[in-house]
């Protein structure tokens, strides 16, 4: 069963501000006036380093359970799929609390950001940990090792928060593992998502399952056009594609044959009026590599907005 492995999230607070003083004058109002008109300096941008050094103290606290930790680092609009389910930030945070883990080993490498725009950014690495948790029920499970991870961030005031997080298991397309025998699954805790989809999911919708038949048909043009200059994606192999010159390659080499695809229980969240992040499930029936895919996948998308068109800017698909 697909279980998260280690949800390296956290926060990264913006560190420097410059104030800036009008001129001392005669006319008190005009001084006000210059004073609230003097341009205010643009809010720090995250590095990699710092982002990826705290994630670093993220994947501790979760070996730890700390709750706490993660109820102070996670939006409150944080999204993160559960063997193929939606989990919000309650959901996520109770079920690191709950949970009591013993890890001998902790690797992350391979870290790379993108810029979604100039408040969203994308950290992605390769998670390698010696691990077991143990749930509330008494079942113990090895953590999956190594995965490739991502994160999604956004800016809250002056602050960084984590609005999604996802982990797929590195494997070769060539030779998948086999799917997780019935005894091998465990129910996750029942917790109510209360998603409510705002009024931008039917068109993403819309658009993601346009671009999910642009997938199935190779068709590069249109995927071009769907799709945002800036540009990254993870697929259900756990492979990072960073730029759109690549993801469009893989898309479009043929190396996939599918014959029917659909998106179904999108909901839409808004992270910023230019920037939307949609969960859903998508479905296929097809062979990559010439290994069958499993016919349900769970990811999202975050969409920026370029004119008056939403455009596909990073993707993570995930087996369930």
């Amino acid at each position: 069963m697909k279980r998260l492995a280690l949800p390296i999230l956290t926060l990264v607070t913006a560190a420097c501000f410059a104030a800036c003083g009008a001129p001392a004058g005669n006319n008190g109002a005009a001084a006000n006036n210059a004073a609230a008109n003097a341009a205010k300096p643009a809010a720090a941008a995250p590095t990699l380093d710092a982002l990826f050094a705290l994630d670093k103290q993220a994947a501790e606290a979760y070996l730890r359970s700390d709750g706490e930790f993660f109820e102070r680092v996670l939006s409150d609009k944080f999204v993160m799929g559960d063997a193929g389910k939606r989990l919000n930030k309650a959901g996520t945070v109770k079920m690191i609390g709950e949970e009591k883990c013993v890890g001998q080993a902790l690797e992350l490498t391979e870290p790379q950001m993108a810029r979604i725009d100039a408040d969203t950014a994308l950290l992605t690495y390769k998670a390698t940990v010696d691990a077991t948790c143990t749930r509330p029920d008494g079942m113990s499970t090895k953590v999956p090792s190594p995965v490739r991870a991502a994160t999604v961030w956004i800016r809250t005031g002056d602050n960084w928060q984590a609005v999604f997080h996802g982990e797929n298991v590195l494997v070769d397309p060539k030779s998948p593992p086999p799917p997780a025998t019935p005894e091998a699954k465990r129910e996750q805790p029942k917790i109510d998502d209360k998603a409510t989809p705002d009024a931008n999911t039917d068109a993403l919708v819309k658009i993601e399952l346009a671009l999910w038949e642009a997938w199935k048909d190779h068709d590069a043009k249109e995927i071009d056009e769907l799709t945002a200059t800036d540009l990254s994606f993870v697929n259900i192999f756990g492979t990072y594609f960073g730029t759109k010159a690549e993801a469009l390659k893989d898309w479009t080499s043929g190396n996939c044959e599918v014959k029917s695809v659909g998106v179904i229980d999108g909901v839409a969240t808004a992270l910023s009026p230019t920037v939307e992040m949609l969960t859903r499930t998508g479905t296929a029936d097809g062979t990559c590599g010439g290994q069958k895919f499993g016919s349900v996948i769970w990811g999202v998308s975050i969409y920026v907005k370029d004119g008056d068109a939403w455009k596909f800017a990073f993707g993570m698909n995930s087996p369930t």
